[in-house]
C-alpha cells in the first residue's frame, strides 16, 4: 500500500512463466490476486487523501481475452473452441481473463480509472508508430498483424500522459497493433 501512496498512475504487466511450474503450478490466480491487491492498495491510499486525486490503472492482457461487455465481435467457432480449452486447460490463460473481469467490474469509484491494454502477438523490437482499437481487428490464430513490446509499453505511457488519449480509453479494454 506505501508503493501506490504517491502514484497517480500504476501499471501492471504481470504475468505467468511459460514454463510448467508457471504453468500449472502455484500460484494459479497471480495475475488477479495482483490486481485486486494494486487496486484495493491504491483505493486504501485515496480513503486517507482529503481530497482524492483521480489515479489511474492500466492492466495489460492479450487480445486472447475477450473483453466481458460482449463488443468484440463473435469468434469463429475454431477460436471460441481454442478459447474453451485453453481457459479450462492452462490456468495462466483463465487467470487473465478473471483479473480483465475483476478490473472490468471497478466502476464504483469516480477517482480511479481503468484500461485493459490488449496486444496482439508480441515481438521484439524497437519503439515506431502503432495504432489502438477498441477490438481484435485479426483473427485470433494466423492473423498478419503484430505489436512490439516496446511499443505496447509507449502506448501504456502515452495514456498516461496525454490526457485525450486516456479520456478516449479508460474504462475500456483497446488492443494495440503495430502500424503497418
Amino acid at each position: 500500500m506505501e508503493l501506490t501512496s504517491q502514484c497517480d498512475a500504476a501499471v501492471s504487466c504481470l504475468g505467468h512463466n511459460i514454463n510448467f511450474q508457471g504453468i500449472f503450478g502455484h500460484p494459479r490466480r497471480l495475475v488477479t490476486e495482483a490486481t485486486e491487491r494494486l487496486y484495493n492498495a491504491i483505493e486504501a491510499n485515496q480513503s486517507k487523501e482529503e481530497e482524492p486525486k483521480k489515479k489511474k490503472f492500466i492492466l495489460m492482457g492479450t487480445v486472447a481475452v475477450p473483453n466481458p461487455n460482449g463488443a468484440d465481435d463473435k469468434r469463429t467457432f475454431g477460436e471460441r473452441t481454442v478459447l474453451y480449452l485453453l481457459r479450462y486447460l492452462l490456468p495462466p490463460h483463465r487467470d487473465n481473463e478473471t483479473a480483465a473481469a475483476y478490473i472490468h467490474g471497478k466502476t464504483d469509484n469516480p477517482n480511479l480509472e481503468w484500461a485493459v491494454v490488449r496486444p496482439t502477438e508480441l515481438t521484439d523490437g524497437s519503439v515506431s508508430k502503432y495504432e489502438m482499437f477498441s477490438k481484435p481487428i485479426d483473427p485470433l490464430f494466423g492473423g498478419d498483424r503484430s505489436v512490439t513490446r516496446a511499443n505496447v509499453a509507449q502506448s501504456m505511457v502515452d495514456m498516461i500522459l496525454t490526457k485525450s488519449l486516456w479520456d478516449e480509453w479508460k474504462f475500456k479494454m483497446p488492443t494495440v497493433y503495430d502500424l503497418n
